[in-house]
């Protein structure tokens, strides 16, 4: 007969073994945030390249979190767009 001690014992370890699989298996989200010489910026699921007359620069999601913004900003922020592209003058550009 089981006690209930070793019964919750055994459903711990089995959580934890299970949490840990998930964990491991568990892939890294990517996001960046890309901005361009017409000041426009936007989200991106994931690094691609844009022509060179863009000269496009490629931040890291958080990167937004971490600028001081004190009243107007010489950037434009855009909507997140489905889809690979690019922003040009407040254009969305599909590749």
């Amino acid at each position: 007969m089981f006690s209930a001690k070793m019964t919750l014992s055994t459903a711990a370890v089995a959580m934890l073994i299970g949490t840990g699989t998930l964990v491991a298996t568990a892939g890294t989200a990517s996001a960046y945030i890309v901005c361009n010489t017409t000041r426009d910026c936007w989200h991106a699921d994931q690094r691609a390249e844009y022509p060179a007359k863009l000269k496009a620069q490629v931040h890291p999601d958080d990167w937004y979190f971490h600028q001081t913004w004190s009243g107007q900003t010489d950037r434009n922020f855009r909507d997140y767009h489905e889809g690979n592209g690019y922003y040009l003058n407040g254009i969305w550009i599909e590749v």
